[in-house]
């Protein structure tokens, strides 16, 4: 007869409570780090921390995003969404055009200026976890990653 612990693999077998308060320590570390990222480099650039957040997620749809997708990611109000483009708009980093799914609505899209910010941006993080974790653990990082984020999503 075997051992049921024994043929259990590393995955199956929960993780020690030490492991899983430092993975908890660290990952309330990286949101504060990451905070402090979003607000430095967007007063940097005369933007407020959603306005930034905001490029980095219009920068992560090739054919635009609609208004109200984006005050869904960003949990904001229309009107503050609408105060948001008009902003964003008037610097020079983005542009509204007409969505040709839906003509009631509209599309907003990088404008060159716009791209840049959020490709300055991603360059940081990019550095960030190039610096941060070996390229061999690369996807198990980031499959953990989708997979905390989905048990997240499924308990809101």
């Amino acid at each position: 007869m075997t051992n049921t612990l024994t043929t259990l693999t590393t995955a199956d077998r929960p993780a020690p409570v030490d492991d899983l308060d430092r993975v908890l320590q660290a990952f309330r570390a990286l949101q504060t780090q990451h905070a402090r990222v979003l607000t430095h480099q967007s007063a940097l650039r005369g933007l407020h921390a959603t306005d930034l957040r905001f490029l980095v997620f219009v920068a992560g749809a090739d054919a635009g995003v609609t208004p109200k997708h984006a005050s869904d990611h960003l949990e904001l109000t229309t009107g503050a969404m609408t105060s948001l483009i008009d902003r964003l708009e008037q610097r020079g980093h983005i542009e509204r055009r007409p969505n040709p799914g839906d003509r009631r609505s509209i599309l907003v899209h990088l404008t060159p200026s716009g791209a840049a910010v959020a490709g300055e941006v991603a360059a940081l993080y990019r550095e960030a976890f190039r610096s941060g974790v070996d390229p061999a653990d690369l996807a198990r990082v980031a499959a953990a990653l989708e997979a905390v984020g989905s048990a997240l999503d499924r308990r809101r």
